[in-house]
């Protein structure tokens, strides 16, 4: 193996401790193997919001006998803003409307184990996204109920 070779294993080794520091062993495995990552086709429900930070989250929630079956997330943020959108999506899966108003931003950090301070607030800006994703869906469902009784 050539310097270059050995360069690179360690700078991986090193970026991974960083990762494992900074998310904590379970926040660390979900970056390594990213779940409920991608724009969804054909969603019940959606909502896109922009944090402070600058980071955009998207969330997609599909649901069947008004529980979420399927959800998913996009970010074009950093890896905690990654990391609080797959996590907010699993928490959403199987959930009624009551349920998911429940998924806090402090639910979410919890779930992920860890984040460094300065990006606490991206678990705020995925509960906050559910929210609204749920508020459409409420709003869909309102209207198809209103549009039904005329």
């Amino acid at each position: 193996m050539g310097d270059l070779d050995t360069f690179l294993d360690n700078l991986q080794e090193e970026i991974f401790d960083e990762a494992k520091a900074s998310f904590g062993e379970k926040g660390y495995e979900r970056w390594r193997n990213p779940r409920f990552q991608g724009k969804m086709e054909s969603a019940d429900a959606f909502a896109s919001l922009t944090g402070s930070c600058g980071d955009t989250m998207e969330i997609y929630l599909k649901f069947s006998g008004n529980r979420v079956t399927e959800a998913s997330y996009f970010t074009n943020g950093c890896a905690s803003s990654s990391l609080c959108g797959s996590f907010a999506s699993e928490l959403a899966i199987g959930r009624d409307p009551d349920e998911l108003a429940e998924i806090t931003g402090e639910l979410i950090l919890e779930t992920v184990g860890k984040l460094p301070d300065e990006d606490t607030h991206c678990s705020g800006l995925a509960a906050s996204t559910l929210r609204d994703a749920l508020t459409c869906y409420m709003k869909k469902t309102l209207d198809q109920d209103g549009a039904s009784d005329v």
